[in-house]
C-alpha cells in the first residue's frame, strides 16, 4: 500500500488550525505530500500549481462554497473529493455525492475515520489493491466491469465510465453474492464500515448512478434489482 501515500493530498478549509492539525496527522500517517488551502480562490491557485491527487475539501468557505468549487475544479479534471463539513444534513450530504464528490465526511470526526476514507478512495481511483480482483471481470448482457480499472464499458462505445469509490464497494459486494439478496445494513456495512445509521438515502443515489452505468434502461433495470423491504440483489 506504499503507493497510496506517495499521492498529494490538497486540504481546504478555513479554520487554520484544523488545516494545521490534519496536515500534521496525515504526515504522521505517511502521506508525503500535504498542501493547504483557506479560500476558493487560493484553493484554485494551489489545485492548478500542485496538481493534488485527492482534494479533502470544506463546504463552507469565506469566498464561496465547496460545491461550486468541485463543479468547476472537474471541469478541469476528475480528480478525487472528499468533502469534509460541519453540515450535517442529509440533502447537503446527497447534493455533495450528487455533484461527484467521492465521500461526504461530517465533523467532527474520527481522524482515523478519515484515513480509512481517503485510503478506500486513492485505492479505487488509482487501482491501488491489493489479492486477485485486479483481474476480475463482470459481465452484464453487453455491459463489462473491469475491477482492476474500476471502469465500466458498455455495448460499443469507445470510452468506458469510471466507478466511483461507494460505487465500486456497492458494486463488488452485490457481486461476489451474485443472484443473492443483500441486505441494506451489509451493503451500508460494506461501504461505510457500519451498519444503516442514516446512510440508506445516500446508498439510494448511489444504487440510481451505479444503475446509470450498468444498465441499458435505468429506469426499467435488469441486472440491479431492488427487493422491497429487504435490499438489492445482483442478477
Amino acid at each position: 500500500m506504499a503507493g497510496i501515500y506517495e499521492y498529494k493530498i490538497m486540504l481546504v478549509d478555513d479554520e487554520p488550525e484544523l488545516r494545521r492539525m490534519l496536515a500534521a496527522f496525515l504526515a504522521k500517517e505517511g502521506f508525503k505530500y500535504v498542501v493547504t488551502a483557506g479560500s476558493c480562490r487560493e484553493a484554485k491557485e494551489v489545485y492548478r500549481k500542485e496538481a493534488p491527487g485527492l482534494i479533502l475539501l470544506d463546504v463552507m468557505l469565506p469566498d464561496g462554497d465547496g460545491f461550486g468549487l468541485l463543479r468547476e475544479l472537474h471541469q478541469e479534471s476528475e480528480v478525487p473529493v472528499i468533502f469534509l463539513s460541519a453540515r450535517d444534513e442529509d440533502e447537503d450530504r446527497l447534493h455533495g455525492l450528487g455533484i461527484g464528490a467521492d465521500d461526504y465526511i461530517t465533523k467532527p470526526f474520527l481522524p482515523k475515520e478519515l484515513i480509512l476514507r481517503m485510503t478506500a478512495v486513492l485505492k479505487r481511483v488509482y487501482h491501488v489493491r491489493g489479492g486477485d480482483k485486479g483481474n476480475e471481470v463482470l459481465l452484464l448482457g453487453d455491459c463489462k466491469v473491469d475491477f482492476g480499472s474500476g471502469v465500466v464499458q458498455k455495448g460499443q462505445a469507445e470510452t468506458g465510465v469510471t466507478l466511483t469509490a461507494k460505487e465500486y464497494a456497492i458494486l463488488e459486494k452485490l457481486a461476489s453474492n451474485r443472484g443473492r439478496i443483500v441486505t441494506i445494513d451489509a451493503l451500508c456495512e460494506a461501504v461505510w464500515q457500519e451498519g444503516n445509521y442514516g446512510y440508506e438515502n445516500t446508498l439510494i443515489v448511489h444504487i440510481r448512478r451505479l444503475r446509470e452505468k450498468i444498465e441499458a434502461d435505468p429506469s426499467h433495470p435488469q441486472y440491479l434489482l431492488t427487493v422491497r423491504g429487504l435490499g438489492y440483489k445482483l442478477v
